[in-house]
């Protein structure tokens, strides 16, 4: 029964949001109203789960997000963004989505998700008339997509990937050669199909960009920026043939002259640091100095400082000021709404789903391969779907298939594999990461449901027959 009513609630929220035209945070606040009253978790500790899941969100990710898009508006005025597009464009050109996802999935996992994306929005929305004049934005939103979260849950040391195979007593060696070339094979195939499903006119820019987005003449959606994207290209289509190509803020010379390197510092040291940080952890030779500098928080706060101090030497004051006042305003937006989606996941946490689930596997132990792999990964992606988290839902998965998972008489590390496909199916509304991924993007729920939660759901499936083959010859 409370996986039926999960299932409405959230059918609730997208059906208001898309339908009616409700605004996110209302639609969000009535699904964990009505979930939390007709699941019979009751009026108080419903309010209760809102307002502490909108807080432990906002503590996991809160300032993330704020150092994040600060960055994001001051590498923006110093041109960086652009500079760098030009540079990939020429190298990579139309490939640039396969770049990005194969470094999202193989690289980067030791990177928080909110941190990835946050750091990888800004490039993806200025390159995308170099990609695709009319399908760049939505191709390079799903490779980032499917690129941050296969790493996520295949690479180590992804958080999911590691608390899966810990909890399945599995080596994070042995899960790291079976997860990476999953992993990526995941990426590559699952951009390469969503590519052709934009083709096959899958994305409708009227209704797939939020309209304020749209409004912007930065957005890659505005006609302007098509344009202007046209005439750099040397074309000059009708339609576009009037447009304003001007660019509304000119860069400074100063911040121009800047190596290219120096301007990507703010987004390159905090990586390191995290980076350096996680592998540190991992090999056991941490300690607290370690943690604090390779704390994600202050690795961005880090990346912010020397930001701050490039665009004061290059954008002067007011131009530094009028950068970070753009970022605020965008900040308070993603906070709200990623906050809400936290509470959501509160709420469906709250009314115990995890345990209905737990007999499902421990009636089918000593199943074959093919039907042990299939369940683990209905399981891992029913948790998800409902709870909102991939995190949460491969790791309560795992809880639940690993005290049985002897018996199967499967491999671990295969289960493992299945928990992480099965975990990445169809990240949508009640994701706090939907949220922001949608507004660091400028898209529409719709668009961000075409996109994020589609190239999720083509991950898990594609993924799939991948671990089923590892489970038949391992």
């Amino acid at each position: 029964m409370d996986i039926a009513l999960t299932l409405i609630a959230i059918a609730v929220a997208i059906l208001l949001i898309i339908r009616f035209k409700v605004d996110p945070v209302i639609s969000l606040i009535i699904s964990s109203i009505f979930l939390g009253l007709s699941t019979g978790v009751g009026l108080e500790e419903t309010v209760k789960q809102i307002t502490t899941g909108f807080g432990e969100i906002m503590g996991e990710v809160g300032l993330l997000i704020g150092f994040g898009v600060l960055i994001g508006s001051l590498l923006q005025a110093t041109g960086t963004f652009r500079a760098l597009v030009e540079i990939i464009a020429r190298r990579v050109g139309g490939k640039l989505p396969y770049a990005m996802t194969a470094a999202l999935s193989t690289i980067f996992p030791s990177i928080y998700v909110d941190v990835q994306v946050v750091l990888a929005s800004p490039m993806a929305r200025q390159a995308a008339p170099v990609v695709d004049r009319k399908r760049g934005l939505p191709l390079l939103a799903g490779a980032i997509g499917i690129g941050i979260f296969a790493g996520y849950v295949f690479v180590v040391p992804g958080l999911a990937a590691v608390a899966v195979a810990g909890l399945l007593e599995v080596s994070l060696g042995r899960y790291l050669v079976f997860g990476v070339p999953i992993g990526l094979a995941t990426a590559l195939l699952t951009t390469l199909a969503f590519r052709g499903l934009l083709r096959a006119g899958l994305w409708d820019a009227a209704t797939d960009i939020d309209p304020d987005e749209e409004e912007h003449p930065e957005h890659p959606g505005h006609a302007a920026y098509l344009a202007r994207a046209d005439a750099e290209a040397g074309v000059t289509p009708a339609s576009t043939a009037d447009a304003d190509l001007d660019h509304p803020d000119e860069v400074p010379e100063r911040a121009l002259r800047l190596p290219l390197l120096l301007r990507l510092a703010p987004i390159l040291v905090p990586l390191v640091l995290i980076a350096f940080g996680a592998f540190m952890d991992l090999f056991e030779r941490s300690n607290s100095v370690i943690a604090f500098i390779g704390d994600a928080n202050i690795a961005l706060f880090v990346g912010l400082l020397i930001a701050f101090v490039i665009g004061r030497a290059t954008l002067g004051t007011e131009g530094t000021e009028g950068a970070l006042s753009s970022g605020f305003r965008t900040t308070g937006e993603i906070l709200l709404i990623t906050g809400i989606g936290g509470s959501l996941g509160a709420v469906i946490t709250a009314t115990g789903l995890g345990d209905t689930l737990k007999g499902l596997f421990s009636a089918d132990a000593g199943a074959p391969v093919l039907v042990s792999v299939l369940l683990a990964w209905f399981i891992a992606a029913l948790l998800h779907f409902a709870i909102g988290s991939v995190s949460v839902g491969a790791i309560t998965a795992a809880g639940i298939i690993g005290p049985v998972v002897a018996s199967t008489g499967v491999d671990p590390v295969v289960i493992g594999l299945a928990i992480a496909s099965g975990a990445m199916f169809a990240l949508h509304v009640n994701s706090n990461f939907f949220w922001m991924f949608k507004s660091l993007l400028g898209l529409s729920t719709k668009g961000a449901l075409k996109t994020l939660t589609l190239a999720t759901s083509l991950g898990a499936v594609v993924s799939l027959p991948m671990v089923l083959l590892l489970g038949l010859v391992a």
